[in-house]
């Protein structure tokens, strides 16, 4: 079992009595969306004990968040109805859904609600303010955000999937309120302080998803950090280049084949073991519209011309098991193959059973890997923090300054 980790104080006491106040809070509720239905609710469900702690403090709860890429205007495939829906289960309460964001709906809504409530406002992304990189145009939606909780209203941000973002309702409106951190973000921000402050050695980090570029800071930072870094995933692949070896069809990226040599070259000079798979699992296509794919077994540096690796393969599965054995903090990012696809699921399976048994603080960095291990059926408690935040928890990795956070420490 992982140790758990829990946030040191979230930072709501410092906003006083908030009975029949109104506080507007920033949670992510950015979920995957199969038409109407939810396909993960982690999102969702992460940011219930904050709402459930502002409704106990008897606040009147005005809920902000975000679904997909909207352009700055309403769109029906991206509305947060169904989300609304799935947190008024979870709460065991209805929950208001105000079908704008600060229009007539959103006012009456708000008007509406009792010491305890809970409302959602209808996707932030549908106002052009939300995103500008024109601090008055943001900052007159902010303004709006904030006129709905009136003079002794509040501010808590509580999702940690958008702090690496200067936007309204996660920057400028935490200018314009009192503000503080809600339970799920100053959890957050504790795990990763403890991951690049003073981690307990010794420190296994496992990258994995499709591509190196998405990672270079992250590797870059954690050169000077890790004790070891197992790489699987796509960009394995790109590593195997920079050694010498032929990946057949797999996914490459020949611009950034020097960089993993420098980065191979830059490990061996400092101590840090870079772990690549021994052998990898093949197919001689993508696996797409379930379509049945034969998949075998490879040497990683005996790939086929006319094969894509698509898995690390059992024996690279067992090696990184038995390198996170005695981990006493462990990173985790990016599945180590087509984990949808059962056939290529198998090393991103080993990887989380191995942070399931880790006795040190074991990190899951949200995205692809939370949305794996829920997939593959391990429990959320098996790990010691499922990160919901993917795109942020990579910024601070790579020692980057967060707006969102930075915003609520004045």
């Amino acid at each position: 079992m992982a140790q758990e980790t829990a946030p040191q104080g979230n930072g709501i006491e410092s906003l006083g009595d908030l009975t029949g106040r109104r506080v507007l809070v920033r949670s992510d509720l950015n979920v995957p969306l199969d038409g109407s239905r939810i396909t993960d609710d982690g999102r969702v469900r992460a940011s219930v004990p904050t709402i459930q702690g502002l409704r106990d403090a008897g606040a009147r709860v005005v809920v902000l968040a975000h679904l997909g890429r909207p352009k700055g205007e309403p769109d029906p495939a991206y509305t947060l109805a169904p989300v609304a829906e799935r947190l008024g289960e979870l709460l065991g309460t209805e929950v208001a859904f105000a079908t704008d964001t600060v229009g007539e709906s959103a006012r009456a809504v708000v008007a509406g609600l009792g010491d305890g409530d809970v409302a959602v406002l209808e996707n932030v992304r549908f106002n052009a303010g939300e995103t500008s990189k024109d601090d008055a145009e943001r900052g007159a939606f902010a303004d709006e955000l904030a006129s709905l909780v009136g003079d002794d209203g509040a501010f808590v941000s509580d999702g940690f999937g958008v702090v690496h973002r200067k936007q309204a309702s996660v920057y400028d409106v935490a200018q314009r309120l009192p503000h503080a951190m809600g339970g799920l973000v100053a959890a957050e921000v504790e795990v990763l302080r403890r991951l690049t402050e003073d981690p307990d050695r010794p420190y296994v980090v496992v990258l994995g998803g499709s591509k190196v570029s998405d990672k270079l800071a992250v590797i870059d930072n954690l050169l000077g950090k890790a004790d070891k870094l197992l790489i699987g995933g796509g960009m394995l692949f790109t590593f195997l280049v920079a050694q010498g070896h032929s990946v057949g069809q797999s996914l490459l990226e020949e611009d950034q084949v020097e960089t993993c040599r420098d980065y191979l070259r830059r490990a061996e000079e400092t101590g840090v073991e870079i772990v690549l798979p021994s052998d990898v699992v093949v197919a001689s296509s993508f696996p797409s519209g379930g379509a049945a794919v034969e998949a075998s077994v490879v040497p990683a540096d005996a790939i086929p011309d006319d094969k894509l690796g698509l898995d690390i393969g059992p024996d690279a599965g067992r090696a990184f098991a038995a390198a996170l054995k005695g981990a006493r903090t462990v990173f985790w990012n990016g599945p180590m193959g087509v984990f949808e696809v059962p056939e290529f699921a198998e090393g991103t399976r080993a990887v989380a059973q191995a942070l399931t048994e880790c006795e040190g603080l074991s990190v899951v960095g949200g995205g692809d890997s939370a949305a794996a291990v829920r997939q593959l059926g391990f429990e959320e408690s098996a790990f010691g923090h499922i990160s919901t935040g993917g795109g942020a928890s990579l910024e601070y990795l790579e020692g980057k300054a967060l707006p969102g956070i930075d915003v609520l420490e004045d």
